[in-house]
């Protein structure tokens, strides 16, 4: 404390902080016991909340303010100081923020008998980057020890970039690479004393690779080191990875958790009290709290309250949704392994596919057993799944150019399906070899199934697969109309 300040005024604010923290413990512990649905419809946005201080308003309102003002220099001093909540600003934090984080510590950490907080970020790539930095802190004791770290090479392009670009290239932090992540013993042997984390992707994207997380994270805590899982394909309505011994949990909350497209945003969300033996004390406590109020504070990545809104609208039907989508996708995924034109398909809801046993362990539809429709708990897949066409890359071309309502985009997760070539779009900046590494040959569709009906996205597979064997022709003019708006085909003049 300044010596200018008046302690009792600080302490009058810290005091009625205390008060509200005990109510908010109540309001936590209430809602945990409410099933997944209340959960993703309610958050913490409580009844005195709204009208005591949102007039009354029952949906959580959009702070679009860049700061919060307080009532006096007291109030201030001890806000900015961290010792009563604050959200100051909102690079930092935000009601809005608030709500939407609340809603992610419950949601994944449902059925977890532990506490668990989050950190809403402005993307998926950007909660990768702080859930696995926090981990990679100089040993200023010993500068002359290289940090490493070991991952699945099954991960999406983005991270395959993080990691072997701005990490390993960038910044000499070597990364391990796991080609068989169900392979324990290779595992064992990337680790040594200064490793630093383990990380693994599941289900993949796009190759659905898989591992059993158990497992993986007992190796990871017998050297004293935290597993990370990135969630999104599978999202908490199917899979709840600190149930299963991860430490962290990181989610693009613009795949699976927004099935509508509107918004980009990504969430860190971890155990308190997570194993580590690298990293401060306060770190392991509270992560999610840890990077909000100290590196996200200066750097800067935390998620805008209008993206925060939207995710948070978007996720509260999110176990019906996935629900539907996973059985849509089981209808094409088996079509396709019917087809004569289909080299193989990857969906790890197929009995033949050979992770499927250990997949089956750890993806189960939230609540099914307390749900009328199903009564039992019911195994569910999700949306994403890709498939291999016979004839190669120009054949696949074709297929996937022949799409009418299949939408050609490196999106996944919406509520229209949505479908790329990875080898040419997500996975293309990683290189041949690399790709050759994790199993994304370039005649691999990714398709991800919407909430259309399934027989209509089988229609759309037909014809194009029918292509391959007759003549479709793509035609674009050099102008063209979107939204309202003319849009000229770049290279169209030439």
């Amino acid at each position: 404390m300044s010596a200018e300040m008046n302690p009792e005024g600080v302490a009058r604010y810290i005091e009625a902080a205390k008060e509200s923290a005990r109510r908010r413990g109540d309001d936590i512990a209430a809602m945990r016991r409410c099933r997944f649905d209340t959960i993703a419809v309610h958050g913490l946005y409580t009844m005195r909340e709204s009208l005591d201080f949102n007039q009354g308003s029952i949906i959580e309102p959009i702070y679009m303010s860049s700061s919060q003002a307080y009532r006096d220099s007291d109030e201030m001093e001890a806000a900015l100081a961290y010792q009563i909540p604050t959200w100051c600003y909102s690079r930092i934090a935000n009601p809005s923020m608030y709500y939407f984080e609340n809603v992610m510590a419950l949601l994944e950490g449902y059925g977890f008998e532990g506490e668990t907080s989050c950190c809403a970020t402005s993307s998926g790539m950007a909660a990768i980057m702080c859930s696995t930095d926090a981990f990679l802190q100089v040993d200023r004791n010993d500068t002359s020890r290289p940090m490493n770290f070991v991952s699945t090479c099954q991960v999406y392009g983005g991270t395959f970039q993080q990691f072997s670009m701005r990490k390993d290239h960038d910044r000499g932090i070597e990364c391990r690479w796991i080609v068989d992540s169900t392979d324990l013993d290779a595992w064992r042997s990337k680790i040594d004393e200064n490793t630093r984390f383990l990380y693994g992707e599941l289900p993949s994207n796009p190759g659905q690779a898989f591992f059993d997380i158990e497992a993986v994270a007992a190796i990871a805590h017998e050297h004293g080191l935290p597993l990370i899982i990135d969630n999104t394909v599978a999202g908490p309505a199917l899979m709840r990875p600190l149930r299963h011994g991860a430490d962290v949990v990181v989610q693009s909350v613009t795949k699976t958790l927004t099935s509508s497209g509107f918004g980009i945003g990504g969430a860190v969300i971890a155990r308190k009290n997570l194993t580590s033996k690298w990293g401060s004390e306060e770190m392991k406590a509270d992560l999610g709290a840890y990077l909000k109020q100290l590196p996200n504070r200066d750097n800067g990545p935390n998620l805008s309250p209008m993206n925060a809104m939207l995710a948070l609208n978007d996720m509260r039907t999110l176990r019906i949704k996935v629900d539907l989508f996973s059985r849509n996708t089981m209808r094409v995924a088996r079509w396709l392994g019917e087809h004569p034109r289909i080299e193989q398909v990857d969906y790890l809801g197929l009995p033949q596919h050979p992770l499927h046993e250990i997949a089956s362990k750890y993806l189960w539809l939230v609540d099914a057993e307390h749900d009328e429709q199903y009564g039992q708990p019911v195994n569910r897949y999700g949306h994403l799944m890709s498939f291999r066409v016979q004839g190669g890359a120009a054949a696949t071309r074709k297929v996937f150019d022949s799409f009418q309502r299949i939408w050609r985009a490196t999106d996944l997760g919406r509520v229209k399906s949505v479908a790329t070539i990875p080898a040419i779009s997500t996975h293309s900046q990683q290189g041949k070899e690399a790709r050759e590494m994790a199993d994304i040959p370039p005649n691999l569709i990714r398709l991800c199934v919407g909430g259309e009906h399934p027989d209509d996205v089988i229609a759309d597979l037909d014809q194009a697969l029918a292509s391959i064997d007759g003549r479709v022709t793509v035609s674009v003019p050099n102008d063209f109309s979107v939204g309202g708006a003319s849009r000229r085909v770049p290279g169209a003049d030439a």
